[in-house]
């Protein structure tokens, strides 16, 4: 099993920025990936960045540039952090948090919610 807890988020205006955290828990031998996706309403869960096999970073297309992924790692959690630039409207949805482990099995943060106002 792995925990995964949020923090950060919010209103900012476009243009600015916010912090996205998450704290993980549990089994993290088992970990593969770990990331952030976000669902806007009306659309599908999307992948904003993940950290892979060798730390291998990927990013969507459009937070390129905008959007930094990272993790530190303690001896019993992992801190997971979503660093966001000139935010943007279309950026608006909820943020989760989101680990892999072995086996394929996904696990999910509660979820937090962004808005950038234009």
């Amino acid at each position: 099993q792995v925990q995964l807890v949020e923090s950060g988020g919010g209103l900012v205006q476009a243009g600015g920025s916010l912090r996205l955290s998450c704290t993980v828990s549990g089994r993290l031998f088992s970990i593969i990936a770990m990331g952030w996706h976000r669902q806007a309403p009306g659309t599908e869960r999307e992948l904003v960045a993940r950290i892979g096999s060798g730390d291998m970073i990927t990013y969507a297309d459009s937070v390129k540039g905008r959007f930094t992924i990272s993790k530190d790692n303690a001896k019993n959690e992992v801190y997971l952090q979503l660093q966001m630039n000139s935010l943007k409207p279309e950026d608006t949805a909820v943020y989760y948090c989101n680990v892999i482990v072995g086996g394929g099995v996904n696990y999910w943060g509660q979820g937090t919610q962004v808005t950038v106002s234009s």
